[in-house]
């Protein structure tokens, strides 16, 4: 069956709620973090960052439509630069946070803490179904802008620093990852598979929450 309200649903769920309103987007709103802090928070996003790639990679291989096949590698096209890896979303991040004054070590190589990995863990089981990935997918598409947005104005905030490029890149071309993912949720779907695409992006949204939760944590 087709479900024309799947995208809806999923917009309004209040997990996503939580993770777009987390108080640690609060925190930044109210408080200039250290250069550390900052740096440490940067390092963390890293992980998810670099790691989205591989994830929409190894769900393009599970999923059974050439027309999820299509929308999937189109969102992983600008990921990894359309063709030009200088603009891989990666790059862009290493080339603005060492360009803010921070160092690529601290940006690119820190340890993961035990939420982000457990972030990481999530978005690695969600390929072994494709349906639970396109949750993940969606769900990551329709919180990631606001997520960048607040990592922005953190960095702006500690730095003082007006332009920065990964940024512009998100606002870019995150409407058109959020209409792209749209048509895989928007294909023909069972209601059971309606409800693992729900239950897959409920479980990447609370892990979300626990990342900023650790992080929030950490700063405060």
């Amino acid at each position: 069956m087709r479900n024309q309200t799947i995208e809806a649903a999923l917009a309004k769920n209040p997990h996503r709620e939580q993770l777009i309103k987390h108080r640690f987007f609060e925190v930044v709103d109210e408080k200039a973090f250290s250069h550390d802090q900052a740096e440490m928070v940067l390092g963390q996003w890293w992980h998810p960052l670099h790691y989205f790639p591989n994830f929409l990679s190894k769900l393009i291989a599970v999923c059974p439509q050439m027309e999820m096949k299509t929308a999937v590698t189109h969102i992983l096209n600008q990921e990894v630069g359309e063709g030009d890896p200088a603009r891989a979303h990666e790059r862009f991040f290493i080339q603005t946070m060492t360009d803010a004054g921070f160092t690529k070590a601290g940006v690119s190589e820190a340890d993961m803490t035990p939420a982000t990995r457990r972030l990481i863990d999530g978005y690695q089981r969600s390929t072994e179904s494709h349906l639970t990935g396109l949750g993940f997918l969606y769900g990551t598409e329709v919180a990631d802008l606001t997520m960048v947005a607040k990592l922005g104005k953190l960095v702006r905030r500690t730095t003082g620093l007006k332009s920065l490029p990964w940024v512009d890149i998100h606002v870019k071309q995150e409407p058109d990852h959020v209409e792209t993912a749209g048509h895989t949720v928007g294909l023909q779907y069972t209601d059971e598979e309606l409800a693992t695409i729900t239950r897959g992006a409920e479980e990447m949204w609370q892990l979300w929450v626990g990342f900023f939760e650790e992080l929030r944590n950490r700063v405060v």
